[in-house]
């Protein structure tokens, strides 16, 4: 690892995360929304897997960077409507992460392999774009999912946490139920047969 390439990288994803207009209050204190994200996504990945390679850092770093960029607005507001800008984003995100590690000198084998992590190709085949997904999913129940529940009925909460858990390694399951839940989340996840 080349550390000034590498904290450089993460610096130049945090500047543009930093500039996400939407806000989240995080212990008394606004911060941009996708800034705390990328944070978290690398405090789990820390603590899920700590020999995570340099790229896969990246990666997690990275899952969202500038999302804001293209509002789920832009498409329509229906399932194949989700699934496109879901699409959509992956290749965008990948394509910011690119450019910035190419102008911070990785070479286009390592790009290509954050191009692969983000767009989550070979899922379930390759262990550490697994990973990622692993850990993505461990964000999302541990610091989104109680957002969640009061916006949506309990049929759709259950049918979010089978996707959620389908797409999860034994280990990220594992890992997942030893997360402190709410009552009102672990109610949900018992529901989902958890």
């Amino acid at each position: 690892m080349t550390v000034n390439r590498f904290e450089n990288t993460l610096k130049e994803f945090d500047k543009i995360n930093a500039g996400d207009p939407h806000k989240e209050r995080v212990n008394g204190v606004e911060m941009p929304k996708e800034l705390i994200y990328s944070q978290r996504m690398i405090e789990v990945l820390h603590d899920f897997y700590p020999e995570a390679p340099e790229i896969l850092q990246l990666a997690a770093r990275g899952q969202h960077i500038q999302r804001w960029a293209i509002p789920r607005e832009a498409y329509p507001m229906d399932r194949k409507g989700y699934l496109m800008w879901r699409t959509r984003l992956k290749r965008f995100h990948a394509e910011v992460a690119g450019s910035i590690m190419e102008k911070q000198g990785y070479p286009a084998e390592e790009i290509q392999k954050m191009d692969d992590f983000l767009n989550k190709r070979n899922l379930k085949t390759d262990k550490e774009v697994q990973i990622l997904e692993d850990v993505a999913c461990l964000v999302f129940l541990k610091y989104y999912f109680d957002e969640f529940i009061p916006k949506h009925e309990e049929s759709k909460l259950i049918a979010i946490v089978h996707k959620t858990w389908n797409k999860m390694s034994t280990k990220g399951q594992e890992t997942a139920l030893k997360i402190r839940h709410s009552p009102q989340a672990l109610s949900i996840l018992k529901k989902a047969g958890l």
